[in-house]
């Protein structure tokens, strides 16, 4: 007989499995279709004939995919138990929008500090994340209220965003991809600018992980437990923030990643977090992996941004959502 523990623990491999697949997919599949023994060969061999087409172009751009797939997905995971609605992302409540703000104010009008740009883009999520907190309180957290309230900052801050175009028009051309979100160009500096943040993220969300399940059962038994309920919010909106704001400043405001792929794992493995958080870390991994390498294939030589792609699959996701919750 099959306990709960041990479908979970099945589910998980198969995310695992399907992690290395869309990896192998990503490097495989482009311009040049490469068999997985040349990979092999590429990634062993400084002297193979697709060593440069693997090692310096496909294979950091994977890695960058997995990694942004990794923190979107733990991000949207902390947020939707934080806020107690399985539709929150760092995109929809405005999270992605503070940082991405800040990032093109950063682009735009100072842009001999890009080097900033992630701890500014962290400030900037952190800062409308604590917004958007601060308006959905009223005696406690209500799901309503945080879409709500997400709604209008994300309207205020993309407002924001829209002005800084408009007014510096002339140097819009490295804003525009990064308001829609893509990972072209991305390359092992980028790898090493995410790597700590994933790290640093993903620790911190797993030393919070019981206190996460606690959170589920409501504020007053979670406090009844003896859970400081507000300051473990506190805490695990700076560990989302962090992992948003690391993969905004990086590829941009990538959206939806954080709503589908949390709960599409959830619909297989449940709430609780000490298995949510690794399925989602491994779905986001395919799921990002997989969608870059269609944007790169699907319309070539003409290569359509990631967050394109990831809209039309995320914007009938957040309809259903709203009207499986109606339901």
């Amino acid at each position: 007989m099959i306990t709960t523990s041990s479908w979970k623990l099945t589910i998980i491999a198969l995310f695992a499995l399907s992690a290395i697949g869309g990896t192998a997919f990503s490097l495989s599949a482009g311009a040049v279709n490469v068999s997985l023994a040349d990979i092999w060969d590429a990634l062993q061999d400084p002297a193979a004939s697709h060593r440069d087409v693997i090692w310096n172009i496909r294979f950091p751009r994977t890695l960058v995919a997995a990694l942004i797939g990794i923190n979107l997905s733990l991000s949207g995971a902390i947020l939707q138990g934080v806020m107690r609605n399985p539709m929150a992302d760092p995109h929809i409540i405005g999270v992605s929008s503070g940082a991405g703000l800040v990032g093109i104010a950063v682009l735009i009008l100072f842009p001999s500090y890009a080097y900033l740009l992630t701890p500014a883009a962290f400030l900037g999520g952190i800062g409308a994340a604590l917004v958007i907190y601060l308006l959905a309180w009223q005696g406690g957290i209500s799901p309503v209220r945080v879409v709500l309230a997400g709604v209008a900052v994300s309207a205020f801050l993309n407002s924001g965003i829209s002005a800084l175009l408009t007014f510096y028009s002339d140097r819009v051309n490295g804003a525009l991809l990064f308001m829609v979100g893509g990972l072209a160009t991305r390359s092992w500096p980028h790898v090493s600018l995410l790597i700590p943040y994933t790290l640093l993220g993903g620790t911190l969300a797993l030393i919070g992980v019981q206190r996460m399940n606690v959170l589920l059962l409501g504020d007053a038994e979670a406090r009844s437990l003896g859970l400081r309920v507000e300051g473990m919010r506190l805490y695990l909106l700076a560990v989302a923030t962090l992992l948003a704001a690391s993969s905004v400043s990086v590829v941009g405001m990538l959206g939806f990643v954080g709503l589908i792929v949390p709960h599409a794992a959830r619909l297989l493995i449940g709430s609780d977090y000490r298995f949510l958080l690794p399925a989602s870390a491994l779905l986001g991994v395919t799921v990002l992996t997989i969608t870059d390498t269609l944007s790169r294939i699907m319309f070539a030589p003409v290569e359509l941004p990631s967050g394109i792609l990831m809209g039309v699959l995320g914007a009938p996701m957040f309809l259903w959502l709203l009207r499986r919750r109606g339901a």
